[in-house]
């Protein structure tokens, strides 16, 4: 009987330590940052399909004179980056990312989205033709935050 136990706590340390294992090889996951052409993402095929009528202006583009203001919103969003470059999961993430925004431009009566950065886990990037992505192994992640307006007509 007590072979038994000997043996249950063989396995039960072995389980530790495959667990112990498994949890600090995600811990060292890699996070590599990207800067991505803005237009490209929008050009591309995914881009005119999905993205929606309100325009979006990165920070330092000229737009239209603001009338109303709604503020300032985030967009946090990741895709399943497994079996896709870095830059074609970061495209996506990119894309998700404008039509969450523009979702809530809609939704509040605005009709654009000016003065977006990219604040990747707080890696901030503020460019009129740049996006930020990290991208891992399994994910890529693109937070980008941006001011709801409507223009003046």
């Amino acid at each position: 009987m007590s072979e038994g136990i000997t043996l249950k706590r063989r396995y039960g340390i072995l389980l530790g330590c495959l667990l112990c294992l498994f949890a600090s090889s995600e811990a060292n996951a890699r996070s590599t940052f990207h800067d991505l052409s803005v237009k490209e993402a929008a050009e591309s095929e995914t881009g005119k399909a999905k993205l929606l009528d309100a325009p979006f202006y990165m920070s330092g583009q000229k737009h239209a004179k603001v009338a109303r203001d709604f503020g300032v919103f985030t967009a946090n969003k990741r895709t399943n980056a497994f079996n896709k470059s870095d830059e074609e999961a970061c495209a996506i993430a990119f894309l998700s990312a404008i039509i969450s925004l523009q979702n809530r431009a809609t939704k509040l009566g605005a009709n654009a989205v000016v003065d977006i950065k990219s604040i990747t886990k707080h890696n901030d990037l503020v460019s009129a033709t740049q996006y930020r992505c990290a991208a891992g192994d399994v994910i890529a992640n693109v937070v980008l935050t941006g001011r709801v307006v409507k223009f003046q007509k």
